[in-house]
């Protein structure tokens, strides 16, 4: 069965996820961004959602999380949460 392992940034706007696409892309770390802006629980471990299969997570997510390049970030991502921003950090198919 597939896994993967992913961290994620939840905000509550597409801009607000836009402005920190722009952050990491320019050199600022996914996980100190995740500490300082998601309103996830995650937020604490750096927006770490350690390893799930498909159908774990919400529809949107799983789209992205088995599909997306390993390492780069995606996003925004709407999900009825909020916006996202995803990196897969690894997958097993």
């Amino acid at each position: 069965m597939a896994q993967a392992t992913a961290r994620h940034i939840l905000v509550s706007t597409e801009a607000k996820c836009n402005e920190l696409k722009t952050a990491i892309e320019g050199g600022a770390d996914f996980a100190q961004v995740a500490r300082e802006n998601s309103t996830c629980p995650s937020s604490r471990q750096g927006g770490d959602l350690g390893t799930f299969g498909p159908g774990q997570m919400v529809k949107e997510f799983d789209t992205v999380v088995f599909s997306a390049p390993i390492n780069e970030v995606q996003g925004p991502v709407k999900t009825q949460f909020g916006y996202h921003l995803l990196q897969v950090t690894s997958r097993q198919d």
